[in-house]
């Protein structure tokens, strides 16, 4: 909790350090990668970093906690839970938190200046760093010991066992331990992060949500072709290829209320984390109502259709919607197919049920636009992006 001097002072700055944080973080990136170079080549998001996605991401959660302490608002708890599992998956150290600390500051005073930044104003915005960073530090530290490991063994082996062409654009991975091993157990809807070192020798990280039932001996991922590590898996991981892979983390998983009615909505490679809440609801045969809808550009894009149709036709009752936006006019439509994009206005949405979304950040915008028109309350809505988080 800041002290009431404290608060005081970071409510009447916020604007000013807000205002400013779109060209503090850039400053920050360039201190902190000039003392830490191998932290951009091994650790962070070089797409990211070269869209400013990744600054406008660090923007965001300072200027959102600042602004959840100043007005006490408990939606800090989700802010935190969705970055500590991020940094579990990348094996983030209490001792990363000072060098941020030391960089992140140095560009707050280059940026406004040092008649701006205070000895009162800092020592303000410091104690709201630190808020922050060992709220991240306490539950990461329970991250890691739920997955029994530590930040140093978050990493282990595993062995590409079956390479299954999706569709044009996407590959599905079968994973398992090098020794045959039971590998970790996950919730239905979190991820794993892939590392890999690539033709120039940088080592990069992304998350890949586990599109299989947990309790398997094996895990299984679907990759699209985008971007570097993406890419460098399409060309390089074949049955017999040793990835280095976190332990399964993530904040947005299956509820465990089995008469609580479930939307699960997906866009193009944000089926995978929707496969594998499907495989346990499969499971969990307790008869709740479950409907899913999809959009792909066309069904030769829609990685995952035949799995989809077949695990949806496996449980009782769960209903099938499926938007492709590039069918032409007057094409045949099977059972459960629409034209376009998905409209809200079309499905009956449960009042009282959970919505989880998984898709492009543009497309999950939309989506939330609509349930918030058709009344679905922001607590029942959850979302899974694998881009920066922004405010």
């Amino acid at each position: 909790m800041l002290s009431a001097a404290h608060r005081d002072i970071v409510s009447a700055t916020l604007p000013l350090v807000g205002g400013a944080i779109g060209e503090i973080t850039p400053v920050f990136y360039r201190r902190l990668f000039a003392a830490h170079p191998e932290l951009e080549r091994d650790l962070f998001n070089r797409g990211n970093q070269a869209s400013g996605a990744q600054q406008a991401a660090l923007a965001g959660a300072v200027a959102m906690y600042a602004t959840m302490l100043v007005e006490e608002n408990p939606e800090t708890r989700a802010l935190i839970e969705r970055i500590a599992n991020k940094h579990a998956s990348l094996g983030v150290a209490p001792d990363a938190y000072p060098i941020v600390h030391e960089h992140l500051f140095a560009a707050i005073v280059e940026v406004l200046g040092a008649d701006t930044v205070t000895t009162d104003v800092a020592e303000a915005w410091t104690a709201v760093y630190w808020a922050m960073a060992d709220d991240l530090i306490g539950r990461e530290k329970q991250l890691y010991a739920a997955a029994g490991a530590t930040p140093e063994s978050t990493w282990i082996p595993v062995v590409v066992v079956e390479r299954d062409q999706q569709s044009p654009a996407t590959v599905a991975f079968t994973l398992a331990a090098p020794d045959g091993a039971p590998l970790p157990d996950f919730h239905a809807g979190q991820y794993i992060s892939v590392s890999v070192t690539l033709t120039d020798g940088a080592r990069q990280i992304r998350q890949y949500s586990l599109s299989h039932a947990a309790g398997v001996d094996r895990w299984r991922i679907s990759v699209r072709r985008d971007g570097e590590v993406s890419s460098h898996l399409h060309e390089y991981a074949f049955e017999g290829t040793e990835l280095s892979v976190s332990r399964p983390f993530g904040d947005v998983y299956l509820d465990s209320a089995p008469s609580t009615p479930l939307l699960l909505v997906s866009a193009g490679i944000g089926i995978t984390p929707v496969l594998g809440m499907l495989y346990a609801l499969e499971t969990e045969a307790q008869g709740r109502s479950v409907t899913v809808v999809h959009a792909d550009r066309t069904r030769a894009t829609h990685a995952h259709r035949a799995e989809l149709a077949e695990l949806v036709a496996r449980i009782p009752g769960a209903e099938l919607v499926t938007y492709y936006d590039e069918l032409p006019d007057g094409y045949p439509l099977v059972a459960g197919e629409r034209r376009g994009r998905i409209d809200l206005r079309d499905i009956v949405v449960p009042a009282e049920g959970n919505v989880y979304l998984c898709g492009p950040t543009p497309f999950m915008q939309a989506l939330t636009r609509q349930l918030a028109d058709v009344d679905v309350a922001s607590d029942r809505i959850y979302a899974e992006a694998f881009t920066p988080l922004t405010a």
